[in-house]
């Protein structure tokens, strides 16, 4: 059975609370009594891009599970590469593994084991990125694991928080499908939901010129599904004939229109527990999906920590 734990919008901010909220659903995969085939975080892993929130990710982000980590519109493709993937030149070459792809950075774990972001140097894949623009470059990553292939587009616009995969982005999909085995499903990972939720502000930013993806997809019957982030909410519709589903904010919770709100501004939930997705492939390329809380209690100093 594949099963793949699936955050999003974790907006590290170089403070307590984003923190302790990731660390808890960390935590909680960390204590489970199974191997995840992946450990896939859809954006927004930083709250302003900068490179100590990177750092602080950075630290955060180290499992037992292979990681695999994308940016999202309030992320900064320079500094997420460099910082929290440890790239230090174009992206997706094999040597520019995340802080645990080699034995020397496997971070608090202190052993090559203990994946970072980017896991390995197998999780960038033959080429890891279409590109080789830099640090400024779109960041698409590929994970191929046992019997599926997990394929990590970059949905960012930089300075924009609507998305757009832009030719590059594209064309690598592409290629990374086509080399993909016959039977093997593809999981097409990203940060922004590619349809309408029905959120007025969510939609209004969310992935456009969604129109091309949609060929593609026709074009590549062995793509399973769409997973993303960005609404803060989860959610499950259809795209292109596919399941696309999106995973719940690990810092907060979306308010949708037809719930109370205290105010018009009052948009989201701080005070509901952070949550996370898991996604199940079966053997008939079957994608079913769990939503799980994970529920957190305050600790001296303002911690929090599972219950």
């Amino acid at each position: 059975m594949i099963v793949i734990a699936h955050l999003s919008d974790l907006h590290l901010d170089g403070g307590v609370r984003a923190e302790e909220r990731a660390r808890a659903v960390l935590d909680h995969l960390e204590g489970l009594p199974f191997e995840l085939a992946a450990l896939l975080v859809t954006g927004d892993v930083a709250d302003h891009g900068l490179p100590a929130e990177y750092e602080q990710a950075r630290r955060l982000l180290v499992s037992r599970h292979p990681v695999l980590v994308g940016p999202g519109n309030h992320d900064e493709r320079a500094a997420f590469r460099t910082v929290l993937l440890g790239q230090a030149g174009p992206a997706g070459s094999a040597d520019a593994a995340g802080p645990a792809g080699s034995a020397d950075a496997a971070g608090p774990a202190g052993s090559a084991d203990a994946a970072g972001p980017a896991g390995s140097a197998d999780a960038a894949g033959p080429a890891g990125s279409a590109d080789a623009a830099g640090p400024a470059g779109p960041v698409n990553q590929v994970h191929r694991g046992d019997g599926f292939v997990l394929a990590l587009c970059d949905s960012s616009v930089p300075g924009r928080d609507h998305g757009l995969l832009d030719d590059r982005t594209l064309a690598w999909l592409e290629e990374e499908v086509a080399a993909t085995p016959a039977g093997v499903p593809v999981l097409v990972a990203f940060h922004h939901p590619p349809a309408a939720l029905h959120e007025p502000f969510i939609d209004g930013i969310r992935q456009f010129g969604e129109e091309r993806l949609a060929e593609l997809a026709r074009r590549r019957p062995s793509i399973a599904g769409f997973l993303c982030g960005h609404a803060h909410t989860p959610a499950a519709t259809t795209f292109a004939g596919r399941p696309l589903l999106v995973a719940p904010g690990v810092t907060s919770t979306l308010r949708l229109p037809w719930e109370r709100r205290a105010h018009r501004e009052d948009v989201v939930h701080l005070d509901l527990p952070p949550a996370l997705a898991f996604h199940v492939l079966s053997a008939d390329g079957r994608l079913t999906t769990h939503f799980r809380t994970v529920p957190v209690r305050p600790t001296p100093g303002g911690f929090t920590k599972p219950v």
